[in-house]
């Protein structure tokens, strides 16, 4: 009987410790919102070169901020593939997703 206890324990253990991994849908979502948020700061170093080779301060600082911008954006774009990710499974990995307020 304490052998059959001991099986019985392990399992549920085991089976609340698979219950707590990334399912398919937050993995897909995390993976994309990599790539958003890779693809924007591309995009703002872009924009920052730019405005390192510019004369004009003026344009020099819309460049800046226009690079911030784009960078915000795109972490901003990042927080919600991850969030829908994690509601595309019921809710049930949701507690690891950032949420977006």
């Amino acid at each position: 009987m304490k052998k059959f206890a001991i099986a019985a324990a392990s399992l549920f253990v085991l089976s609340g410790v698979a219950a707590c991994g990334e399912s398919a849908a937050d993995k897909a979502a995390e993976k994309q919102a990599d790539a958003v948020e890779a693809t924007g700061e591309a995009r703002a170093d872009q924009l920052e070169a730019q405005a390192a080779a510019t004369p004009n301060e003026a344009q020099e600082k819309a460049l800046n901020n226009q690079a911030d911008q784009v960078e915000e954006n795109a972490d901003r774009r990042a927080d919600q593939i991850e969030q829908h990710g994690g509601n595309a499974d019921g809710g049930m990995t949701t507690s690891n997703t950032p949420s977006t307020h």
